[in-house]
């Protein structure tokens, strides 16, 4: 009896990552959720909706790296204790999380300039928009030669507008 008793607490403590995980990860939060709903503070509320979003957010990482995942030799250990880390209340890790990384990431989403046109003067000069552009083209060519532009580019817009056809989607 002693060997199977010492047998059965090798498996248990050799498994416990896989037996504590979905009791601090699911069972304890979706507790703590009921209970936070009943409460009339709203302070456990936030505390449990911020754990609900983090562990949609780790359980997509998961889902997308799961190849790379799985050669990580000690994934499931350091999840269980980040997941602990996010469920106790006393250290409010959900919260920190929350306010530290993914809210300012949506309230101030990082912006990609596709349309960039890289200055050819010094990064003293004037912002490169068409004000600048019309001024720049009057100082090289006079403001006679701009109006000749204009009146250029008024002539072949009506041009173009006189010339459409059935099948001309371009204009």
């Amino acid at each position: 009896m002693g060997s199977e008793a010492r047998s059965f607490l090798k498996v248990v403590a050799n498994n416990f990552d896989v037996l504590a995980g979905p009791v601090v990860s699911l069972l304890y939060p979706l507790y703590a959720s009921i209970r936070a709903i009943e409460t009339k503070s709203s302070e456990d509320d936030r505390q449990w909706l911020t754990y609900w979003i983090l562990y949609s957010m780790i359980t997509l990482f998961e889902l997308t790296f799961a190849k790379l995942i799985e050669w990580i030799p000690f994934w499931s250990h350091a999840k269980l204790i980040g997941t602990c880390w996010l469920v106790i209340p006393y250290f409010s890790g959900a919260a920190y999380v929350y306010e530290h990384y993914v809210r300012p990431f949506f309230l101030n989403p990082p912006s990609i300039n596709i349309w960039h046109v890289p200055r050819k003067e010094d990064i003293f000069s004037k912002p490169d928009d068409i004000l600048t552009a019309a001024e720049i083209y009057m100082q090289e060519n006079g403001p006679e030669a701009f109006e000749k532009l204009i009146n250029k580019a008024e002539r072949e817009a009506k041009w173009r507008g006189s010339n459409r056809t059935f099948y001309d989607d371009d204009y």
